[in-house]
């Protein structure tokens, strides 16, 4: 439907603009919603419309099946259903006859959103583009307000939750009558899940705390977002430097690990395909708990999971407190000093933070890990033979007789781990 073709299409492209604005605003006074401009925008123009999120989470539509289909069928939805937003572009790009393009919804020089605009059958005239910039004026100014409310109810949830954690929340039958008011339900077997959003690498420019905090609120939105689609049921909350779940697990599900197909589907879904300029982040799964006496205890698992997760396996990993194998008895240890005082025992001036003691440990490892078969450890670590015997003369100089005595070898992979988990 192309407009602005002469004066008479002008008046009438001019007419338009002015009634969608009139309806917009009238949406906005009466405490419309995201869904209400969707639509008004979407019979004004007889166009599909998507209210996403930066990175092209829906928030809000008015599109029929077949425009959804018609974006899947040019690759501009992820598997999660996220709309490709970077894809489009504010250019936009070709779907069957049409277009779909894609406007900024931005108040005060902060992105806020993103208006899709879908038309398969013609291209989306310029008379069009500006009367999506008028709704997407509209758009911040609803989304800002809806932020305000959530703002407030999102640290009250928070602060709830942490209490519980503390176990200063009251009693069992308080909490669940409280949860229940915020939709929760707590009175299920969940784990806990914390993820945080990995810091930036050393290659990357260092960024200011305000945009730290728009890649968590971002991130804490779509955790939000991804929970309600699975179950409205699910608590959800932003603790600033990580966002903490609590996923229903099903009963007699058959799995490796408790949880695992629940915390693997929405994990997939929050990280999408990286698409929009989202942050890494690691995920650490507690064991079950089975009633609100569990959770405490279930956070503390979970923080320590994605704590040892990220040392041992790196950025960007999911990693079950269940599955932790040695590392989970040492995560029951909450005395740091005992830890490091073990490992200076064991390992002694291995245990120092130098070029040669760490060059020393990785032999070590090598050797530990061939069960001390000086032959392989040497064609491993590309060293001579005779320069691998040096090597273990020296560790059994410092450590103790190593090669012969199994006690002592188990003592030292031991604090070889806790030295992993605590550098």
């Amino acid at each position: 439907m192309l407009i602005g073709t002469g004066d008479g299409g002008a008046a009438e492209a001019l007419a338009r603009v002015d009634a969608l604005h009139t309806g917009l605003t009238q949406i906005a006074l009466e405490g419309g919603d995201l869904r209400g401009i969707a639509a008004e925008v979407a019979r004004v123009l007889d166009v599909g419309v998507l209210v996403t999120s930066t990175d092209g989470r829906e928030r809000a539509g008015a599109l029929s099946e077949a425009q959804r289909t018609q974006l899947a069928d040019h690759d501009l939805v992820d598997p999660t259903g996220r709309v490709r937003v970077e894809r489009i572009g504010g250019h936009g790009a070709v779907v069957g006859d049409g277009e779909v393009r894609t406007l900024r919804v931005a108040a005060a020089g902060t992105d806020l959103a993103r208006l899709v605009c879908v038309r398969p059958g013609a291209p989306i005239s310029s008379d069009d583009v500006h009367a999506l910039e008028r709704a997407a004026a509209v758009a911040a100014l609803v989304i800002i307000r809806e932020q305000a409310v959530s703002a407030v109810e999102n640290k009250y949830q928070g602060d709830f939750l942490r209490d519980v954690f503390l176990r200063r929340a009251g009693g069992e039958e308080y909490v669940a009558e409280h949860a229940d008011t915020f939709g929760w339900d707590l009175l299920r077997p969940v784990v806990v899940v914390a993820a945080e959003i990995d810091p930036p690498g050393p290659d990357e420019a260092p960024v200011a705390r305000a945009v730290r905090r728009q890649w968590q609120e971002r991130f804490a939105a779509a955790w939000r977002q991804v929970g309600r689609g699975v179950d409205p049921g699910i608590p959800c909350v932003d603790f600033s430097s990580e966002v903490v779940s609590l996923l229903p697990v099903p009963s007699g599900a058959e799995e490796s690990v408790a949880g695992e197909a629940v915390v693997r589907r929405v994990v997939t879904a929050v990280a999408g395909d990286k698409g929009g300029g989202r942050r890494p982040f690691s995920v650490g799964v507690s064991r079950v708990a089975v009633d609100l006496e569990d959770l405490p205890g279930a956070y503390a698992q979970a923080r320590r999971a994605v704590e040892v997760g990220r040392r041992v396996h790196g950025g960007g990993s999911t990693t079950f407190f269940d599955q932790l194998g040695l590392h989970r008895l040492i995560a029951l240890i909450t005395d740091d000093r005992e830890l490091e005082a073990f490992t200076r025992d064991v390992l002694g001036p291995l245990a120092l933070a130098t070029t040669e003691a760490a060059d020393l440990r990785e032999t070590l490892q090598v050797l530990l890990d061939t069960n001390f078969n000086v032959a392989e450890a040497a064609r491993v670590q590309f060293f001579h033979y005779n320069t691998m015997r040096y090597r273990v003369a020296k560790l059994e100089r410092l450590l103790g007789p190593l090669s012969s005595d199994p006690h002592l070898r188990l003592d030292v992979a031991v604090a070889l781990r806790v030295l992993e988990i605590a550098s």
